[in-house]
C-alpha cells in the first residue's frame, strides 16, 4: 500500500458535499440502490475523515437546485475553518442572476462562494449548454468572479467544449472527468471528449467520483488508471485536482482508500506536480486564499 501523501500545505478536498434530509431532500437517493447513502451527512461526520487524511481545506458542492441549500452550506462555511469554498447554485436562465449572486456574497459565509453548479447530466435537451439564456447566465457567474463547474456525462462532453470555447473568460471545472464509462466500447468517446474539452485553456478537472463509474465490483487501481492517465496527458497535473465526491463515493469506497487509490495513481510524477493535483491547483483556480 502506497503511503498517504503529506506536505505543509496539506491537501485540498476540493468536491464533497452535505445534507440533512429533513431540510434539504434529496430525491436522487434511491433507498434500495443507494442504501449507503440513504442517510445524513455532516461536517462532523466528514471532519475527522479529512482531517486523518491531511485534508486541510475543502469545497463543498451544491448537491440540490436550492438557493436555500446554497445559503446553507455558506453559513456552515462560515462556522468552520474547513470549509475554504462552496459550489453553490443559482437559476442561470434568471433575468437578475447578477443581483442573485450578489445577494449570496452579501449574506453569511458569503465570502466563501467560489463557484456555481448546475445538475446539467439530469437534463434531457442535448444543445442545454449552447441555449443563449443559459450561455449568459454561465457568463454572469463568470463576471462576479467565479468559476462554473461543470457535471456532464460523457455524452454531454462536445456540448461542454462548445461552451468553454465560446466562453473563453470563464473559468470551467470539469467534475468526476466527465464520468468516463470505464471499461466499455464508449471509452474511446469520452477520450476525445476530453480532449476536446481540454483544449479550452480556461478549462481544469476532478480527479473525483471515478470509483462509482466502475461497471463491475470489486474495483481496482487498473480499472481507473487509464482514465486518470488520459486526463494527466490532455490537462497536465496543473490542470487537474483531487476530489473526494463524500459521501456519494460511500456507494464504492471508503474516504481512506480514495485518498491512497489516487497517492497510487499520482506516484510517477515529480512532487510539484503531485501537489498541484493534491492542493495548488485547487487553490488557484477556486481563488481560495482570498476567500
Amino acid at each position: 500500500m502506497t503511503d498517504a501523501p503529506s506536505g505543509a500545505a496539506g491537501i485540498v478536498d476540493a468536491h464533497h458535499h452535505l445534507w440533512v434530509r429533513a431540510r434539504h431532500p434529496q430525491p436522487w437517493i434511491d433507498p434500495v440502490t443507494m442504501a449507503a447513502i440513504d442517510a445524513d451527512f455532516e461536517l462532523v461526520d466528514l471532519a475527522p475523515l479529512a482531517r486523518a487524511s491531511g485534508v486541510t481545506a475543502t469545497v463543498v458542492v451544491q448537491s440540490v437546485a436550492s438557493v436555500r441549500e446554497t445559503v446553507d452550506l455558506l453559513r456552515a462555511a462560515a462556522d468552520d475553518a474547513l470549509i475554504s469554498g462552496v459550489v453553490g447554485w443559482v437559476d442561470l436562465t434568471a433575468d437578475d442572476i447578477a443581483d442573485r449572486l450578489d445577494r449570496l456574497r452579501a449574506g453569511p459565509g458569503g465570502q466563501h462562494l467560489v463557484g456555481i453548479r448546475h445538475l446539467v447530466q439530469s437534463e434531457t435537451d442535448p444543445a442545454y449548454l449552447d441555449r443563449p439564456d443559459v450561455r449568459r447566465g454561465i457568463a454572469a457567474v463568470g463576471a462576479a468572479g467565479l468559476v462554473f463547474d461543470l457535471l456532464v456525462r460523457q455524452h454531454q462532453l462536445p456540448m461542454a467544449a462548445r461552451l468553454a470555447h465560446h466562453l473563453p473568460e470563464v473559468r470551467f471545472v470539469l467534475d468526476h472527468l466527465g464520468k468516463p464509462t470505464l471499461g466499455t466500447p464508449e471509452f474511446d468517446d469520452w477520450r476525445r471528449g476530453l480532449r476536446a474539452l481540454a483544449e479550452a485553456p480556461n478549462t481544469t478537472a476532478k480527479v473525483s467520483g471515478l470509483t462509482t463509474e466502475v461497471p463491475r465490483s470489486p474495483w481496482t487501481v487498473a480499472d481507473l488508471r487509464p482514465a486518470v492517465d488520459h486526463a494527466l496527458a490532455v490537462f497536465g497535473p496543473h490542470r487537474l485536482m483531487f476530489g473526494s465526491d463524500w459521501p456519494v463515493s460511500l456507494l464504492a469506497t471508503s474516504y481512506p482508500r480514495w485518498i491512497e487509490t489516487v497517492t497510487e495513481l499520482l506516484a510517477d510524477l515529480d512532487p510539484t506536480d503531485r501537489a498541484a493535483v493534491w492542493a495548488d491547483t485547487a487553490r488557484r483556480h477556486y481563488r481560495l486564499e482570498a476567500s
